[in-house]
């Protein structure tokens, strides 16, 4: 039972994933700032691999950052 939740996390951080490159790729920021966030996106999905739970967070964390405008000043955050 516990497996079918591991695939159910898995399937919807799948999902937000998704949506969230589609988000940083029509961000109207400066370059930097969008490599800056792929690269984020690119660590947590990562580290789905090892911590799905812990990515769901990184996830949704980064996510709110976004939305409320706390982005990377440079591609160097």
């Amino acid at each position: 039972m516990e497996r079918d939740g591991q695939l159910e996390l898995y399937d919807r951080l799948a999902v937000r994933l998704k949506e969230a490159h589609s988000t940083v790729r029509s961000l109207q920021v400066p370059e930097s700032v969008r490599v800056a966030l792929t690269r984020k996106l690119l660590v947590i999905t990562a580290a789905s691999k090892h911590d799905l739970a812990g990515a769901a967070r990184r996830l949704e964390r980064l996510m709110r950052d976004i939305g409320e405008g706390r982005l990377p000043k440079s591609g160097n955050s």
